[in-house]
């Protein structure tokens, strides 16, 4: 006879739900009106509980922000896990990964860039929770495997060091060039992608053989 797996207690899954709540509104305010301007008191109001409670589950601003941030992030290294993973050419998986990030430009990605764009708040990030720095890492870690590929299949210029590639593909992920262009512009997202996937692949894809004179 097959054992059941045991439930969740009820006070558990009530606690896990209500650090959902509080992130989901952390991450309202955080996209609204900045790290600085965003407030424990705000974040209470608008899951409807007292700041004390927040506080339970997150003993300060700070904190509240690293675990919104380590949550994202998860969530995109899962999405490149799993592009990654899958069959097709070195490019086309990049091509995948770039318009899957880019795509979720809303105010999650948004929010994520943003706030590690911030250096004040970056260098807090690496220092006290190593664990981000590791999802970064292993996020950068499967991005390059994919340019190394290309190139060991001669998909991508050799004579570009993978560091420059790598570093050039993320830049691409810019919050500030997302607003003007998308948000003040209203460009329409698929077009914006289309111009700079093109942009970067163009600029990486392998030369042609250099044609010598007799």
């Amino acid at each position: 006879m097959q054992r059941e797996m045991p439930r969740q207690p009820l006070r558990e899954r009530q606690r896990r739900e209500r650090e959902q709540l509080i992130l989901q509104a952390a991450e309202e305010v955080l996209s609204e009106k900045g790290y600085h301007e965003t407030s424990m008191d705000e974040i209470a109001a608008r899951v409807g509980i007292a700041k004390g409670t927040v506080y339970l589950h997150f003993p300060g601003k700070e904190e509240l922000i690293f675990a919104l941030f380590e949550r994202e992030l998860e969530a995109f290294l899962c999405m490149v896990a799993e592009v990654a993973a899958q069959g097709g050419s070195a490019r086309e998986r990049l091509e995948a990964i770039f318009q899957g990030l880019y795509k979720g430009m809303g105010k999650r990605l948004k929010l994520l860039l943003s706030l590690y764009s911030n250096l004040e708040l970056r260098q807090d990030l690496l220092e006290k929770k190593q664990e981000v720095h590791g999802r970064l890492e292993q996020l950068s870690g499967q991005v390059t495997a994919l340019l190394e590929e290309g190139k060991a299949n001669g998909e991508f210029d050799v004579s570009l060091p993978t560091s420059v590639m790598l570093s050039l593909f993320f830049s691409l992920f810019s919050p500030r060039g997302y607003r003007r262009l998308v948000v003040e512009e209203h460009m329409p997202l698929d077009e914006l992608v289309t111009y700079l996937s093109d942009f970067y692949f163009k600029g990486i894809a392998a030369r042609p053989p250099a044609c010598h004179a007799e």
